[in-house]
């Protein structure tokens, strides 16, 4: 009886390891089972995704292909859109309103980033110059990024607005801008993702002024208008050339929304396979540790019986 008591006793203590090394934080093979499967599962959804982005990303790009030539007009009024990397802002007025351009969504990389970078960027080189400046965020990342750093300024938000885009949800905008007092600002810029291509878009701005000014800052001096209608149709003519560039904006970002969730959505899935790749091989090796383990105790219990 006493030879048996050994290999009973090395079998006991082999079992309180195994136990001592799980509550020790290390995984048994039915939690890495259930990891690979989660992750199995994430990158079906994953790989979902990038290709309903790269459907969303062809209805986008010939949305952008109307609204390019649409606005065109705007640029001799404006000029052309400025680079947001290392630009100094030194241009804008000492009144400027500043409207981001993000999205309501996430899982996009860093569209939303590059753009509440630019913002706190730009407020704090104009508070450095001595101007004013207030926000008005369109979508709900955007609000939630710079509502913790600059929430003060924040006068009003747009969320939850519906994609794709068109003309009237332009309007719609450029309405909720004019109700923050678009018209009491020297100058409204708009910065938003520029489109380039399905791996490449960039961070722009616009800056639309009003029209306004006396004697040789009359503005359309070259043209006539009725009598006592010029500022009358120099208003609309703002409003409209603000929900141009609204609209061109729009697109221009939800363009590269979708091209840049196609690449977050694809690097996803690769991270998802590497990952699945691991835990196999950790399986595994539970497994053969378990599967060793157990001869062990057979061998051991033959040779107790034997002796």
């Amino acid at each position: 009886m006493a030879l048996r008591v050994a290999p009973v006793a090395k079998r006991i203590a082999a079992r309180g390891l195994s136990n001592f090394m799980q509550s020790r934080g290390m995984a048994t093979e039915k939690q890495i089972w259930n990891q690979i499967q989660s992750t199995k599962n994430i990158q079906k959804i994953t790989a979902a995704m990038k290709m309903v982005s790269a459907a969303k990303l062809k209805g986008d790009e010939q949305r952008l292909a109307t609204a390019i030539p649409f606005n065109s007009w705007t640029t001799a009024l404006c000029g052309e859109p400025t680079l947001v990397e290392d630009a100094t802002f030194e241009e804008l007025p000492q009144k400027t309103l500043i409207v981001p351009v993000t999205t309501d969504k996430g899982l996009c990389g860093g569209v939303n980033s590059f753009i509440t970078r630019g913002v706190k960027d730009c407020v704090s080189k104009l508070n450095a110059q001595g101007k004013e400046c207030d926000i008005v965020v369109i979508g709900d990342k955007g609000r939630g990024q710079l509502r913790r750093f600059h929430g003060d300024i924040i006068k009003r938000s747009c969320t939850e607005v519906i994609s794709p885009g068109t003309f009237s949800l332009a309007a719609a905008l450029t309405t909720e801008l004019m109700a923050a007092g678009a018209k009491d600002y020297d100058a409204i810029m708009i910065i938003y993702n520029s489109y380039v291509n399905a791996a490449v878009y960039k961070q722009r701005y616009k800056l639309i002024k009003p029209f306004s000014g006396e004697g040789e800052d009359e503005p359309m001096m070259m043209h006539e208008f009725e009598p006592d209608t010029k500022s009358e149709v120099l208003g609309d003519l703002y409003e409209y050339m603000l929900t141009s560039q609204v609209y061109h904006s729009f697109m221009d970002g939800a363009a590269a929304e979708q091209s840049s969730r196609m690449a977050a959505m694809e690097n996803a899935s690769k991270n998802a396979g590497e990952m699945i790749d691991k835990l196999t091989l950790q399986y595994n090796r539970a497994r053969q540790a378990r599967i060793t383990t157990e001869l062990i105790e057979i061998i051991s219990g033959a040779s107790a019986l034997e002796d």
